[in-house]
């Protein structure tokens, strides 16, 4: 039907199957005008009778009109396997009877076995006309060897047309064709009659499959330029994801460091998604037995030797801070990674106070120092140029109070150094909150709460009071007086004590929520963490103004352990925390704990806190910031609902 007289020129280029398609329509055609022809009844029974009869729709059958690339053109009915193979192989069998002898084509198209044409001619038609006749040289039937073509008709294949319409599959004899010329003239004559016959109610229909083919080419090659460029920004992320190292400021005890590791995979989680390359993420609980690491510093020596060639930037984060890691790779694209650069949320202090040692007494607000929750970054330079320093020039301080400060101060070399560059996508802000949306970093900002709070009666509350209250003894002496007493006069059953002064304000209903995330069974020492001596093999220990938590289990140790006070008058708080790193029990930080009054914290600090202590009474009304800060239902006053107060709130 679409023989010599329609399509010449692919029958002189001797070009069959998906070629001879490429020739007409393009790289991105094959298929599309036949798919588009057959699918909308164009060319359907009529034009091809032996197939949709013989439901011939597998590859030999699809193959032996349309060449390879055509098998998938006709859906046909569901046949067994057997009935495929039958019903292929008698209709190949029409087709291919014979196959002509191999040799070289002077034309573009590969050589190819082509399927003899009535007395002896081959077909080349990209429609109709048949390319190879399948993968295998035989039939699916008989599987005998095909038939060469004699030498004496080679040279009348190119008068004669094409095998068009091959005999009915399931007919008892083969229909038969004229051999003469004449005849195979008239019946491509009356082929291309019928093809003309059917155009006109089909305009239409076949200007959009020749829009279709026309665009074919660009349908096929943008997927694969779509999926380059793709692979490309991948392999970007990749590459700056692989520059980046973590570090998680974690702790060993049960409950933070499993709030640690669930951050890890997060991150890990984040970084498959976004291609192959995966970030180094270290927990700083892990990576030295260091009583120090948790102060940064001192690690900086091992991040400049381990990843001072092969990283970009170190970024710091605690257990609660959630990142978005493809926002924080945006963020970080606008800093020149060659260059010393300290980023973070800037605080500041309102007023000089006593935590940062009066620093900059005059005007507190122009030093900034990074907010930990928000996460802050270093770039390797930076890092490289710290290791330096920290190994000509020992840390000379012997107190950690606030680590924050403390490292802003160090960078800073008074002036030498790069201020810290405040980032406003390094956020502590909720993660649901509307504020969220341009953020790379947000903060879990609420008092954990795992399952019931504990009962009242479970938390045994000591309080240290002035001389006129307990005679001679001074600071250490009493604290371990209070120890003694909880292990040998309390029920075993009473699982916390909590040691405060007189001048601490705490909320126990806060306390009780946030001890539910702790095992009594382990030795827990809980409360704001400082140092002493961490630059030189010092110990931690958690300060006692506000408030000092222990597990049962902790307190057995400690006193079975002989541990005491080398004097009576010496600070119990840090003869404690020099015990519990002699018996390698770590010390548990909590930032909701405070060791001066509100006032002395910036209030952008505060404000994604919910606090449970605060310390000391100078120039402030006690009543008013336990009210104001850490009373039950200060939530709901911050909302802006009317409430009520009753003695148990104190």
């Amino acid at each position: 039907m679409l023989g010599e007289p329609c399509f010449p020129g692919l029958f002189r280029a001797r070009c069959s199957g998906s070629r001879a398609f490429r020739a007409y329509f393009g790289r991105g055609a094959r298929g599309a005008v036949l798919s588009g022809l057959i699918s909308g009844g164009v060319l359907g029974e009529p034009c091809f009778p032996g197939l949709f009869r013989a439901g011939c729709s597998g590859s030999r059958a699809s193959r032996a009109y349309f060449g390879r690339d055509a098998r998938s053109l006709f859906p046909g009915p569901a046949l067994s396997r057997d009935e495929r193979r039958g019903a292929a192989g008698r209709c190949l069998s029409r087709c291919c009877r014979q196959r002509a002898p191999r040799r070289p084509s002077a034309s573009p198209c590969s050589r190819r076995w082509r399927p003899v044409l009535p007395g002896g001619g081959t077909g080349k038609a990209a429609a109709a006309g048949g390319g190879r006749a399948g993968g295998d040289r035989r039939t699916a039937t008989s599987r005998r060897p095909l038939a060469r073509a004699p030498a004496a008709e080679a040279g009348s294949r190119a008068r004669r047309a094409p095998r068009l319409l091959p005999a009915p599959c399931g007919s008892a004899a083969p229909a038969k064709m004229s051999r003469e010329p004449g005849c195979s003239r008239w019946l491509l004559f009356a082929a291309c009659a019928h093809l003309v016959c059917l155009l006109p109610p089909l305009r239409a229909r076949a200007f959009a499959v020749s829009v279709v083919s026309e665009g074919a080419e660009d349908e096929t090659e943008l997927p694969v330029l779509q999926k380059s460029g793709k692979s490309k920004a991948i392999s970007k992320i990749g590459r700056e994801l692989k520059g980046i190292v973590f570090v998680i400021q974690s702790q060993s005890n049960s409950f933070h460091s499993k709030r640690a590791e669930d951050l890890k995979r997060d991150i890990l989680k984040q970084a498959v998604d976004l291609g192959k390359e995966l970030p180094t993420v270290l927990l700083i609980h892990q990576i030295d037995r260091h009583e120090g690491a948790w102060t940064i510093l001192p690690l900086m020596k091992d991040f400049s030797v381990t990843y001072g060639r092969n990283a970009s930037w170190i970024f710091f984060c605690e257990e609660d801070t959630r990142i978005q890691v493809i926002k924080l790779l945006e963020t970080l694209r606008r800093f020149d990674k060659s260059k010393e650069w300290f980023l973070g949320k800037a605080l500041y202090d309102e007023e000089s106070t006593i935590i940062h040692h009066y620093a900059f007494a005059e005007n507190p607000t122009v030093f900034k120092f990074p907010d930990f929750a928000a996460g802050w970054a270093l770039s390797i330079p930076l890092v490289n140029k710290l290791a330096k320093k920290l190994k000509s020039e020992p840390l000379k301080s012997d107190f950690t109070i606030d680590l924050k400060h403390e490292i802003a101060l160090y960078i800073w070399q008074k002036g030498e150094g790069p201020h810290l560059t405040p980032v406003p996508e390094f956020c502590t802000d909720d993660v649901n909150s509307y504020k969220a949306d341009h953020c790379a970093t947000t903060f879990s900002n609420f008092l954990p709460l795992c399952g019931e709070p504990v009962n009242k009666e479970d938390v045994f509350v000591a309080v240290k009071t002035c001389r006129k209250f307990h005679g001679d003894r001074s600071h250490c002496g009493k604290t371990f007086a209070i120890l003694e007493r909880f292990l040998n006069h309390t029920s075993p059953r009473t699982p916390w004590l909590v040691v405060v002064d007189d001048d601490t304000l705490i909320s126990i209903s806060r306390l009780r929520k946030l001890l539910s995330c702790y095992d009594p069974n382990e030795p827990v020492f809980l409360g704001e963490r400082y140092g002493y001596g961490l630059g030189t093999g010092g110990y931690s220990y958690i300060t006692g103004g506000g408030g000092m938590v222990f597990s049962r289990t902790a307190v057995q140790k400690l006193l079975a352990s002989k541990c005491r006070c080398y004097s009576m008058d010496a600070p119990d708080d840090m003869v404690l925390g020099m015990c519990f790193s002699g018996l390698g029990i770590p010390i548990t930080h909590s930032p909701l704990f405070h060791q001066a009054r509100p006032m002395d914290y910036p209030k952008d600090y505060l404000s994604h806190q919910i606090p449970v202590s605060f310390h000391k009474h100078w120039n402030i009304d006690p009543v008013k910031v336990y009210f104001t800060w850490l009373a039950p239902n200060t939530e709901e006053s911050r909302n802006g609902k009317n409430v009520g107060y009753n003695r148990e709130d104190l």
